[in-house]
């Protein structure tokens, strides 16, 4: 009897032993996954969400370049789009508000601050 206890207390040490070991093998990669997550991750969703931002902050006289490369004036906002005038002939056009990739006119307000 004193045997089969003393069997019995070696595997339970054993499969501590065994539960730590394991633990420890999978740290390196939660280690990755937070570098991952606070250097790829976050400052996209940071990113994505000032572009967010940017677009539904849009008003009628913002000069405004489009993902093309396309800079126009804001003459129209609407919920999904946006209408642009263009050039000296003063053609219009309309975008989509996904479009549009960067606010010139607003840019220049907040380094003039």
């Amino acid at each position: 009897m004193n045997t089969f206890l003393s069997l019995f207390s070696s595997t339970e040490v054993a499969t501590e032993g065994g539960i730590l070991e394991s633990v420890l093998s999978f740290a390196p990669f939660i280690v990755i996954i937070v570098v991952f997550y606070f250097m790829l991750i976050r400052p996209q969703q940071k990113k994505d969400k000032a572009d967010r931002a940017m677009r539904e902050n849009l008003e009628i006289g913002d000069e405004i370049v489009t993902a093309g490369g396309i800079i126009g004036l804001v003459v129209s906002v609407k919920e999904d789009t946006v209408v642009i005038e263009t050039g000296s002939d003063r053609s219009k056009v309309r975008i989509a508000k996904w479009a549009v990739a960067q606010n010139i006119t607003a840019k220049e307000k907040n380094s003039e601050n």
